[in-house]
């Protein structure tokens, strides 16, 4: 181990000596590229000559990432000028780079640095990590040793204080959203659940012995107007974190939301009452030192009224609540999560009322206020992303064409059009039995498609309508394909008798063919109307036409005359219009039941003894 140690560590470019060491001491069967047996015995050399180094550097009291120094490292070609475990964490990271050994086993050396150190140690370890973000990050490392990072600083982030050390955390959350995708789904809440373990802890009771009201001290630049602060408003104002904790819980129940909104607005109102002026604002304002900057308040009650005079204090109060109301009002919730009407209308009104008390308060109330609004209009485009599953936003580089890449192809032609109907063809040249294959997939016969409909449809069957292969739309849409293919009698009715009256007859059981049994033929009905029909027509020409004669006979001689020159001119052309035998039997064939209507109108004002407009425009033909 000793001579392996002074190997590794030993001065000069790492990549003079990297390689040939491991080569000298592992001996592997590829010059190269270690197997995975070989990988495991240089992990376990490297860490245990990790865990010596740390120990001699605790031993020693120096800080692990500084302590030793470089053999022969008296000159200025230094690589880092620190110590030798950042100079051998180096070497694994450009072994692991290049390829010769498995790419996790840097990350395994950082993990066990880190357990091994202490938090002040480990903000130098986590200062290497920062530095080789790049190398890290690269794809054939970040793929083999993501998960191993993302336990390490988990780690890290449990060991730390929050209250104490934000600025670390800080730092690690901020090296997680760089080295991680960004549509990485591990750092994303995807179910939506809160945090009720960050618990406020206030007073529950009154101090004892001690007055029960708190008096808001004023500036002496403005009134001198107080306000009584009492202990049910402190218990009123610090309540208002249960509900800020777990948003959830105000849409489960309608009572939480009446008495959230209820403590709601009196804090609204004791805000109202004092308003900040914009010097008082300026002058109590910690935003700037961000020394005394804190993730959580003071809930001591002695400290109410200071904290009410914090124009920081109440902005953070305001902001926690226009929050809420967007996560209240977010898309692509459940019906049962969404607010009711009722509760929509008070949130609009609270939300409108917060707004203007941001506005309001100092310094720089409406630049605050557009700020704010425009985060949580741009967080509604997370809610979606979430929402849709968390698809990536990274694109594939476009790869550099050479100049001629940009000439237009020739489009390859296909024999029959496209390249799965040219493929068909070929297989069907291929086996030219395939036609004749009697397992293969054909049209079905129209009796034997519909008989599991015809099946259901019998009473003694005892299958529920809900299983009914009516209900299927693919196999009625088949079915009425094949029926206008092969039955056009069943496919007619369909419109009377839905799916059920396609089904052939004859499959049906008895007790249920009367039901759908054919109907009389619409055209044998069609003739009897029109036979009818010009029977009645005939007759009507004779009582016309014989009428006509006795009005003509009681005429004079010379009238009769002319009568009779008239009457052959008449009866050429009423012979003429009349139609023949073969023209009357196309014609009353294609009459319809609209036709045969308007022929018993004609009748019935025959009978009255009023003439249609189709006697006056051809006049009955006189009998000869």
């Amino acid at each position: 181990m000793d001579a392996f140690r002074d190997s590794i560590l030993q001065r000069g470019p790492i990549e003079s000596f990297a390689l040939k060491t491991v080569q000298d001491f592992i001996q592997p069967q590829r010059q190269t590229k270690l197997a995975q047996d070989e990988n495991q015995m240089l992990e376990n050399m490297l860490r245990t000559l990790l865990q010596q180094l740390v120990a001699s550097a605790a031993q020693s009291g120096e800080q692990i990432m500084q302590y030793g120094q470089l053999i022969d490292d008296d000159d200025d070609n230094n690589v880092h000028g620190h110590g030798q475990i950042p100079h051998l964490l180096d070497v694994v990271l450009y072994l692991c780079e290049k390829e010769h050994v498995e790419g996790g086993m840097i990350f395994q050396l950082l993990e066990d640095l880190t357990e091994m150190s202490t938090m002040k140690n480990c903000k130098d370890v986590f200062g290497y990590i920062e530095s080789k973000q790049d190398i890290l990050g690269k794809q054939e490392l970040f793929a083999r040793g993501k998960l191993v990072m993302l336990r390490t600083c988990n780690q890290l982030l449990r060991r730390l204080s929050k209250a104490n050390d934000v600025v670390f955390c800080g730092r690690i959350l901020m090296f997680l959203a760089h080295f991680f995708p960004l549509s990485e789904r591990s750092a994303v809440n995807i179910k939506g659940v809160f945090n009720t373990s960050n618990e406020t802890k206030y007073e529950k009771d009154p101090p004892k012995g001690k007055r029960s009201s708190y008096l808001i001290p004023s500036a002496p630049y403005i009134p001198l107007d107080r306000i009584s602060v009492d202990f049910n408003f402190y218990k009123t104002f610090w309540s208002l974190q249960e509900y800020f904790c777990n948003p959830a819980s105000l849409t489960t129940a309608s009572t939480k939301w009446q008495k959230f909104s209820s403590s709601l607005a009196v804090v609204l109102n004791t805000f109202d009452a004092q308003p900040l002026s914009e010097e008082e604002g300026e002058a109590n304002s910690l935003e700037e030192e961000a020394a005394t900057f804190n993730i959580k308040y003071l809930t001591s009650s002695k400290l109410m009224g200071l904290e009410l005079k914090d124009s920081s204090f109440r902005r953070h109060i305001l902001l926690q609540c226009l929050i809420l109301f967007d996560y209240l009002r977010a898309p692509g919730k459940n019906d049962k999560d969404l607010p009711s009407e009722t509760m929509k209308e008070e949130l609009k009104s609270c939300e409108d009322r917060v707004k203007k008390l941001l506005e309001i308060t100092p310094p720089k109330g409406k630049e605050f206020l557009r700020a704010v609004e425009h985060i949580l209009e741009r967080e509604k485009n997370w809610v979606w992303w979430k929402r849709d599953g968390c698809q990536p936003f990274e694109k594939q580089p476009i790869e550099n064409k050479s100049p001629n890449a940009g000439h237009k192809r020739r489009r390859q032609r296909w024999r029959l059009g496209n390249k799965e109907l040219s493929q068909l063809w070929r297989w069907a040249e291929q086996n030219p039995n395939a036609e004749k294959d009697s397992q293969r997939v054909k049209t079905p016969d129209i009796a034997d498609y519909w008989k599991p409909l015809a099946e259901d449809m019998d009473p003694s069957a005892g299958i529920e309508d809900a299983y009914h292969h009516k209900n299927n739309r693919v196999y009625c849409w088949k079915g009425l394909r094949f029926a206008a293919r092969q039955d056009l009698e069943g496919f007619s009715r369909f419109t009377d008798l839905g799916i059920e009256g396609v089904v052939p007859v004859e499959l049906l059981p008895p007790e249920v063919r009367s039901k759908y049994q054919a109907r009389p033929n619409e055209k044998a009905k069609r003739a009897k109307k029109d036979e009818t029909k010009g029977g009645s027509l005939e007759e009507e020409t004779k009582a016309v036409s014989a009428e006509g004669a006795l009005v003509g006979g009681s005429t004079s001689e010379a009238e009769g005359e002319v009568g009779r020159g008239e009457s052959e001119a008449m009866e050429s052309d009423a012979i003429a219009d009349t139609p023949t035998p073969e023209e009357q039997q196309r014609l009353g064939g294609s009459d319809t039941d609209n036709g045969q209507e308007a022929g018993q109108i004609e009748d019935t004002e025959t009978e009255e003894g009023g003439l249609m407009d189709t006697d006056l425009n051809h006049p009955p033909m006189p009998i000869s």
